[in-house]
């Protein structure tokens, strides 16, 4: 099948291209709307401003191909492959790019508003500064991709492999991270308001300064994390492991901290006012000067912690455990 076949065909009202060969073709600027071009084989086509809008290209070979500006949106690329094709300034709003391979593709400044790349292979790829906004890249392959600057609030990233990815700057707002394995990685000073890291594993992470309030990090592994200064208001901790971390100057305040383990960790001068601390594990903790006012404290295990000046007015200590507690005025709980 050649070029001017095809474009005839398409003039002539034909919409069926199943499994063409189109290998190296020049189809630049040509029009192929609501066409069907599943396993078909494009592989270093020169697509550029092509208009292939809402076409069928399930599992269809675009290695190497040319589609610089072209028009994609709402295609169906479902395990297609596009290793190394260059998709610059593309316009693939609404596409479904489920499972497809885009090792070594070329996305600056393509638009990528809706796409769907639910288990795609991207791994190195460049969205430095890209607009990805709600993006489902939920089970992706990410590895050392570079998303600095990248918007990525609301984005659907749970079971994604972000290992080696560089995230400076970038925003994550409400964005869903349960379960990611991300331990020591550096979120300082970031906007990660309503996050979900539910489950995530974040030992030594750094997440200094960082706006994290009314997330969601039940069960997560924060052991050895830097917290200090960081905005937990309203966060939902409950059961996270928090061992040693760092917490001092934090913003706890109304947070749910319900069977969280909070051991040796460093809560100096933290507020705490409202939050519910019920049946956790603050054993060997330093509170000094933390503000416990309203906290609810009941069962538990405070065994061996400091509370040298913490504020502790209407706080709610039924059933804790307080032997060698340090006591407010310095005094130590028999």
């Amino acid at each position: 099948m050649n070029c001017d076949d095809i474009v005839q065909r398409y003039l002539a009202g034909e919409r069926n291209f199943r499994r063409a060969d189109l290998r190296s073709a020049n189809l630049i600027g040509a029009e192929f709307v609501r066409c069907d071009f599943s396993d078909s084989n494009l592989m270093e086509a020169s697509l550029a401003r092509a208009h292939l809008e809402r076409c069928f290209l399930i599992a269809s070979k675009l290695n190497g191909a040319f589609l610089y500006s072209a028009n994609l949106s709402f295609v169906k690329l479902k395990q297609g492959s596009l290793i190394e094709a260059d998709l610059t300034k593309a316009n693939l709003q609404g596409a479904q790019l489920i499972q497809a391979d885009l090792n070594g593709a070329k996305l600056s400044g393509a638009s990528l508003r809706g796409v769907s790349l639910y288990r795609a292979n991207l791994p190195g790829v460049n969205l430095c500064g890209a607009n990805l906004d709600g993006i489902n890249l939920r089970s992706a392959n990410l590895a050392n991709a570079n998303l600095n600057w990248t918007n990525l609030n609301g984005a659907r990233l749970s079971g994604a492999n972000l290992r080696g990815a560089q995230l400076n700057g970038v925003k994550l707002k409400a964005a869903w991270m349960n379960g990611l394995e991300l331990n020591g990685i550096e979120f300082v000073g970031m906007e990660l308001q309503e996050v979900k890291l539910s489950g995530a594993k974040l030992v030594g992470a750094n997440f200094t300064g960082s706006n994290l309030r009314q997330g969601q990090l039940r069960n997560s592994h924060l052991n050895d994390a830097n917290l200090q200064q960081s905005k937990l208001n309203e966060a939902n901790l409950r059961g996270s492991q928090m061992i040693h971390a760092n917490l001092m100057k934090t913003d706890l305040r109304e947070a749910d901290l319900r069977n969280a383990d909070l051991s040796h960790s460093n809560l100096n001068l933290a507020q705490l006012n409202g939050a519910d601390l019920s049946g956790a594990d603050l054993r060997g903790a330093y509170l000094w000067g933390a503000d416990l006012d309203g906290a609810i404290l009941r069962g538990a295990d405070l065994r061996g912690a400091s509370l040298r000046g913490a504020g502790l007015i209407g706080a709610d200590l039924q059933e804790a455990r307080l032997d060698g507690v340090t006591l407010p005025d310095g005094s130590v709980h028999g």
